[in-house]
């Protein structure tokens, strides 16, 4: 299996009604992450299944991503929280990517790579980052393919 575990795109720091659920993409969050998804779509990426967090910015990242995906989108609840056995059980499929957030997102990578979920902040992805993994979905069992800030994408790279 390949999984791409994406962290959200960059998104306010508040919403209109103030509640942390409803924090949006910003405009520059939008557009580096665009960038991402046609770089990724130029080197034939395609998922097959997507899954990803019910927080709107995650929602929102996840939209981002269907120039990408042949099969279907899923809300996991799963992806709000910290990883565990009922996510990887998800994972099913030759093509996978998991939007959702920090600190999750980390633990999620060091748990896949290292068996490990305490190493997560080793493993901690910036807003926008996809992780490529190969291997089962189980502890210990992926290896990194590569691992990609968003600025790398864009074209007013820092």
């Amino acid at each position: 299996m390949k999984l791409y575990v994406i962290r959200h795109a960059i998104a306010s720091d508040r919403s209109t009604d103030g509640r942390d659920e409803s924090r949006a993409l910003t405009p520059e969050g939008r557009e580096r992450f665009a960038h991402a998804v046609a770089a990724l779509r130029d080197v034939g990426v395609r998922f097959d299944l997507l899954l990803h967090s019910p927080l709107l910015r995650a929602v929102q990242t996840a939209e981002l991503c269907t120039p990408l995906l042949d099969g279907r989108s899923a809300v996991a609840p799963e992806l709000a929280q910290a990883p565990s056995a009922s996510l990887l059980r998800l994972l099913r499929g030759e093509s996978v990517a998991v939007v959702g957030h920090e600190p999750w997102q980390g633990e999620l990578v060091a748990w896949l790579v290292t068996g490990r979920r305490e190493l997560g902040p080793r493993f901690a992805l910036e807003k926008g980052a996809i992780a490529a993994l190969e291997g089962r979905p189980e502890p210990g069992a992926m290896s990194f393919d590569f691992l990609a800030p968003t600025r790398l994408f864009s074209p007013h790279a820092d």
